[in-house]
């Protein structure tokens, strides 16, 4: 499609006798939240890490279109260029420095920015203390978007699981990606917590025009912020649509929505719809 970001065509990952990934397509389109579903095992991580090129495809590619509208072979890229190319994401299990303040860990995501020399950076030339401030005022835009001015200048290692969640999109957002890849971004959080990150995904999409993928386990949040959704089950597609219809797809909730969890997670979030 015209406005696709990203193209994913028929992929596949083979780890030794595990087909991990069969034969999956997809298309990001520009500006909306896509997001992958589907239970544990099911491979969608593992298509986080091929767009991210920790993984290469045994077969299939993805296109994608750089911040320059010049199309890009994603899967012939290596894995240090990604974040060049306007991609940033955040993990299942937190990266950060931990021993570092929130505010340097945010600036250690403008690194993609810096186009000083060796020698400009030892002398601390004009150019560089005005990159420096540029970073600074970016870094603060971003502590703002996300409600962290109380925790600017504490070491993230002191922080609770929740705020260093929202740290770790921050620092992704300091990259200033026009795609935000975001790996289960509700796990851990608490119904409060989860409501707050549902907010802040949308002020992404609609305030900074940052197009989202994200792979989540929360129905609740899946159906908030997504535009479409992908089901995976066993490394290949099942449904894609919107969430209600994905939701209600009877291969989806045979796959995915079997579990007394997820079905009551389902049925909370039906009746939340129906009340608006």
């Amino acid at each position: 499609m015209s406005d696709a970001l990203l193209n994913a065509k028929n992929l596949s990952v083979r780890f030794g006798g595990v087909l991990a990934v069969n034969n999956v397509s997809f298309d990001v389109r520009k500006g909306e939240v896509f997001t992958l579903i589907g239970p544990n095992g099911a491979g969608k991580t593992t298509v986080f890490n091929l767009i991210s090129r920790i993984y290469t495809p045994t077969s299939g590619t993805i296109d994608y279109t750089d911040p320059d509208g010049q199309p890009i072979v994603l899967t012939q890229q290596p894995p240090q260029a990604i974040a060049s190319l306007g991609i940033a994401r955040t993990f299942q299990n937190i990266e950060l420095f931990e021993h570092a303040s929130v505010l340097h860990n945010l600036l250690i995501g403008r690194h993609t920015h810096r186009q000083s020399s060796f020698w400009n950076d030892l002398l601390f030339t004009r150019t560089v203390r005005e990159a420096e401030l540029h970073s600074r005022r970016k870094a603060e835009e971003v502590i703002e978007l996300l409600n962290l001015q109380h925790y600017r200048d504490s070491l993230v290692a002191g922080l609770p699981y929740g705020v260093r969640k929202v740290v770790e999109m921050a620092r992704a957002l300091c990259t200033e990606p026009q795609l935000l890849l975001l790996d289960e971004p509700s796990s851990g959080l608490n119904v409060e917590e989860t409501d707050d990150m549902a907010f802040w995904i949308s002020d992404i999409k609609e305030e900074l025009g940052i197009t989202v993928l994200m792979v989540e386990h929360d129905m609740s949040l899946v159906s908030k912020v997504s535009d479409r959704v992908l089901a995976m089950n066993q490394g290949e597609v099942l449904a894609t649509g919107s969430p209600r219809e994905v939701q209600t797809n009877p291969a989806v909730i045979e796959a995915y929505l079997g579990t007394v969890d997820d079905v009551s997670s389902l049925r909370r979030t039906q009746q939340i719809q129906e009340a608006a």
